[in-house]
């Protein structure tokens, strides 16, 4: 049996171009399994469906390698799950190297297949280990350029303080306290928590 496997991170993006590349290649629409969903991980419903029902012989094509998934680390583990413990082939139509029907020498082919995703792996964590220095090395000069990250701080009413201490006082409620200051209870609870911690407010003892 042929199966199909398609998927986009989101509902918006069109998944057409996946699904004919597939009738193409001869999966029947019924055997055809969609996510719209992102390829961090393999816990997606449809993908756990039609790999429950992969069995010896058959065969399961993808359009591209991302669509199976996105960390390649992953994808070599389930690989290996499919093609070693199923004993079904994969089919990735974009990269015909990535075909374990090849009529070469089982063994060679499945080596060739392995050292070709294992290859990709260590692109793809290279490249992952790259734009985290390039994010440090463009936070660490913004910093240096006086730059500042992370929510800014707001400027207070006059009256916090009174406020923030007729309510530990149970003089007035949050809600109270929040229609005074036109501050969300969120924020208020934040800056109370702040000022409490640094003694700035009286405590109740």
């Amino acid at each position: 049996m042929i199966y199909g496997y398609a998927r986009v991170s989101t509902s918006n993006q069109h998944i057409d171009r996946q699904v004919e590349a597939l009738k193409f290649e001869g999966v029947e629409k019924k055997n055809i399994f969609i996510d719209y969903e992102s390829g961090k991980d393999f816990n997606r419903i449809n993908y756990q469906k039609v790999k429950r029902k992969l069995k010896k012989g058959d065969l399961l094509i993808v359009k591209s390698l991302d669509r199976l998934g996105r960390n390649y680390q992953m994808i070599i583990e389930e690989w290996s799950d499919i093609t070693k413990k199923k004993n079904t082939d994969i089919k990735v139509i974009d990269m015909p190297i990535l075909d374990t029907r090849s009529k070469q020498d089982s063994l060679v082919a499945k080596v060739i297949v392995d050292i070709v995703l294992q290859l990709l792996s260590f692109v793809a964590q290279n490249e992952r280990e790259n734009i985290k220095q390039r994010q440090k090395e463009g936070i660490k000069i913004a910093k240096e350029k006086g730059i500042k990250f992370g929510r800014p701080n707001i400027k207070l009413p006059s009256i916090f303080n009174d406020i923030a201490n007729m309510y530990l006082n149970n003089q007035i409620s949050s809600c109270e306290a929040c229609d005074i200051l036109k501050m969300k209870r969120a924020t208020f609870f934040r800056y109370l928590n702040k000022l409490k911690s640094t003694e700035n407010i009286a405590k109740i003892h």
